[in-house]
């Protein structure tokens, strides 16, 4: 119990000062360069959120990352440490697809929409894929984008079925696909639950999937190929976390 107050004191106390901060920059027009207020803010958060949790934090494959490149990151979602992580530890200039329930929080939805990352509106099918059209504009710019193929948050931990849009994204963009596995991070914290317990969490790295040259119609096969990658390293986690 004291780890959960504890953790939930920093929530709230990182999440006003760093949220506070880009919104700010943001007011202010600070140019949204790499590496500048809009890009370390992210990780800087994310970091004092992971020490406050106790959690030891394993990260597998990430040297298979093309450098210099932008990527799509599929990811499963398990937990908002899935957020945690992926905030710390992916390289480049990232930035998530995101939900637009998520601009009403305090602090952390201006925020969000400050430093540039994607809002998707899940009820709204034709507003959601012009959403995807932006992000692959960004991706185009020089960021690379998360994006939770589930679409929300198992209840059980297990895999759900993947949305098409992150292929489509992919796809549009004309960028390479990373798999990327969530691990440890629904028992840590689970959806609907306010209850933090520590143990090991991580990231697995998947080898990069080309889209060169593939059009819509290749969506399918793409999530199909993504999430058996996913898969093998949800198996490769369940070895090496436990």
């Amino acid at each position: 119990m004291f780890r959960t107050i504890w953790f939930a004191i920093n929530t709230a106390f990182w999440t006003a000062y760093y949220g506070s901060k880009v919104v700010i920059a943001g007011w202010l027009r600070v140019p949204n360069t790499p590496g500048g207020v809009f890009d370390r803010t992210a990780r800087d958060w994310t970091a004092s959120l992971l020490r406050a949790s106790g959690a030891p934090q394993k990260i597998v494959g990430i040297e298979k990352v093309p450098r210099d490149e932008q990527i799509v990151f599929v990811c499963n979602h398990q937990s908002a440490f899935d957020v945690l992580l992926v905030g710390k530890y992916m390289p480049g200039r990232n930035r998530f697809v995101f939900k637009k329930e998520l601009t009403k929080a305090p602090f952390l939805g201006p925020a969000l929409v400050a430093c540039g990352h994607i809002v998707i509106d899940r009820n709204n099918r034709h507003k959601a894929f012009g959403a995807y059209e932006e992000a692959a504009e960004a991706i185009k710019s020089g960021f690379s984008a998360t994006v939770f193929a589930e679409g929300t948050r198992s209840r059980t931990g297990e895999l759900l079925p993947f949305k098409k849009g992150p292929f489509v994204l992919a796809i549009a963009a004309q960028v390479k696909v990373v798999p990327v596995y969530c691990a440890g991070t629904f028992e840590i914290l689970r959806k609907g639950s306010w209850l933090i317990r520590p143990q090991p969490i991580g990231l697995f790295f998947g080898d990069p999937i080309p889209t060169a040259g593939m059009d819509y119609t290749d969506r399918h096969s793409l999530l199909e190929t993504s999430r058996k990658a996913i898969e093998q390293l949800r198996d490769e986690a369940r070895t090496q976390l436990g």
